[in-house]
């Protein structure tokens, strides 16, 4: 698996209005991303945000009067004035004070778990596991917001996937790749299941041969229909939340969940990727384990077709 394409693109225009179509219609309040970037460029609102989450606005709405104690201003009339700015789509005001909102709550998650304020580096650290390439031990490293899983022999990438600054604090390297693998998992198993990892919107996903950024003939692109959010990936990460795929392994004393998925080669590369057909584009992956094998067919649109086990003849 080597480095994925994840980069934002424009998604819908339509801008604030009301919505048809599938579903029932919504009403949506956008507001231009300059004008997001004036509200929170401001020393005294960002204080007001790094209150909110010392006193626990998450879990119950937190006074007028709470906030400005905890925030460093004298002019109460200035104090709220600001905290005006924020209320609507940052902060929701309530009968009995000021919760966050799910934009306002990811602003704090960026700021203050160093996302959108820290640069970390993390030199070379063993992994555990071995390259699918040439069988040489792995390091990991972290540089640019990046942390990368590969073989420093043979120079081959097993995942480089962006991983936020504040996921290193207070953690050994071994604490680091246990959130990396769940954080980058959690990513590719919403896209599979259409769900967008950033806003939640529509993934479509579709499989693709010869992508053009990676060494793959064949891989996975989820789009999101809302935010235009892309993702790439193998084609044998998808199948980390395939019931057939769960039981296989775990029959076989192997529990997926909690093995880092860098130990897989299907996972990490298509070296067990077969196109069975091109029109419509189908594959195949065998996933091998303790002998035995797992074949699964998969449609243009990353469906699973068809499972079959296949065993090894006893001896």
């Amino acid at each position: 698996m080597s480095q994925f394409d994840r980069t934002k693109e424009s998604g819908n225009e339509s801008g604030a209005g009301t919505e048809t179509g599938p579903g029932p219609a919504r009403t949506e309040s956008r507001i231009p991303p300059a004008e997001v970037f004036s509200i929170l460029g401001n020393d005294t609102r960002v204080a007001i945000l790094r209150a909110m989450l010392e006193l626990d606005a998450d879990e119950q709405p937190v006074s007028f009067t709470a906030i400005f104690e905890q925030v460093d201003i004298a002019d109460s009339a200035n104090f709220s004035y600001h905290l005006e700015k924020l209320t609507g789509h940052f902060v929701a005001q309530r009968e009995d004070g000021y919760v966050f909102r799910y934009p306002g709550r990811k602003v704090v998650s960026s700021i203050f778990t160093g996302t959108l304020t820290e640069r970390a580096q993390l030199g070379f650290f063993p992994v555990d596991g071995s390259c699918y390439a040439c069988d040489r031990s792995l390091h990991g490293w972290y540089v640019d917001d990046e942390l990368t899983i590969g073989c420093i022999d043979c120079g081959t990438i097993q995942v480089s996937y962006p991983f936020p600054a504040g996921g290193l604090d207070d953690r050994t390297t071994e604490d680091v790749l246990e959130a990396f693998q769940h954080y980058v998992r959690h990513h590719y198993c919403l896209a599979a299941d259409g769900v967008c990892p950033e806003c939640t919107g529509s993934i479509e996903s579709d499989l693709v041969a010869d992508p053009d950024e990676d060494d793959l003939e064949v891989a996975v692109e989820h789009v999101c229909q809302r935010c235009g959010y892309r993702l790439e990936s193998t084609v044998g990460i998808t199948l980390l939340d395939v019931a057939d795929v769960l039981v296989f392994f775990s029959e076989r004393g192997v529990d997926l969940n909690a093995t880092p998925f860098w130990h897989f080669d299907w996972c990490v590369s298509d070296k067990r990727t077969e196109i069975v057909d091109d029109e419509p584009l189908r594959v195949r992956l065998t996933l091998p384990c303790a002998g035995d094998e797992l074949r699964v067919l998969l449609d243009e649109t990353v469906s699973v077709i068809d499972t079959a086990v296949v065993e090894r003849l006893p001896e």
